[in-house]
């Protein structure tokens, strides 16, 4: 038996870059893949500086939702950037609604 099906998060627009490559690496790294909701509750909370509750609200999702969304993109990100990996967006689970 499965969980609770997944409510499609909000997000604004898509983003404009889809990759992220570490310059000076030899050979061809490893990659992290951020989905298209982790970026966007970066950009709320991080970028634009909303509080979790009118993220949250503004990607249609629950604020624990929101907050598990947020740390994960952040430790995608993190991880990313101290093992020196690509960063990749692509997926999830979301609707475009502008």
């Amino acid at each position: 038996m499965r969980g609770r099906p997944r409510i499609q998060r909000i997000v604004q627009n898509e983003p404009r870059t889809k990759q992220f490559s570490p310059r000076g690496a030899i050979g061809r790294p490893s990659y992290n893949e951020l989905k298209f909701e982790e970026v966007e509750a970066i950009r709320l909370a991080d970028f634009t500086g909303l509080n979790q509750a009118e993220a949250a609200k503004s990607m249609g999702i629950s604020q624990q939702t929101f907050s598990r969304v947020l740390r994960n993109g952040r430790k995608l990100i993190a991880e990313a950037i101290v093992l020196g990996r690509i960063i990749k967006v692509a997926g999830g689970d979301f609707k475009i609604e502008k």
